[in-house]
């Protein structure tokens, strides 16, 4: 995850995700398990926004291969975290999101992360070419 963009201006598109009480450890600040909850609500979130059709109901789905996150600044409830998202790399049959966590209206990110999905047969579960709803919905992310 070298290099990874952490200024909000790298980022094209942009969700708000609030937090919740319970997004809290005990020590104050979001546990770090959470961040990746984030990851999959922004990307999960803007695709169905972006296609109009509930993804989870196209031929093929996508499912998280590798999630990776590197922590920057703490976040904690009640923050109103924006997920910027970015293609890293569109394949065949995956799709390589370059996410980045910002608390309320701040340029620098609290945490930057990557997450992959891999495109499966909804039925069957064997690798399959992104769907054409979501490879056109990603253009916007370029």
């Amino acid at each position: 995850m070298k290099d990874l963009p952490t200024d909000r201006a790298e980022y094209r598109v942009l969700r708000a995700i609030p937090t919740r009480w319970m997004d809290n450890d005990v020590y104050g600040h979001v546990n770090n398990v959470v961040y990746y909850s984030y990851f999959d609500t922004a990307v999960n979130g803007w695709l169905i926004e972006r296609t109009g059709v509930d993804i989870r109901r196209l031929p093929a789905i996508g499912v998280v291969a590798e999630t990776g996150c590197r922590f920057l600044r703490e976040i904690s409830f009640p923050d109103t975290i924006h997920a910027g998202l970015r293609l890293e790399k569109l394949g065949n049959s995956s799709v390589i999101y370059r996410i980045a966590l910002f608390r309320g209206d701040d340029p620098q990110a609290c945490a930057v992360g990557r997450f992959v999905h891999v495109y499966v047969d909804a039925l069957e579960r064997h690798v399959v070419p992104v769907p054409a709803e979501i490879r056109a919905a990603l253009a916007d992310l370029r």
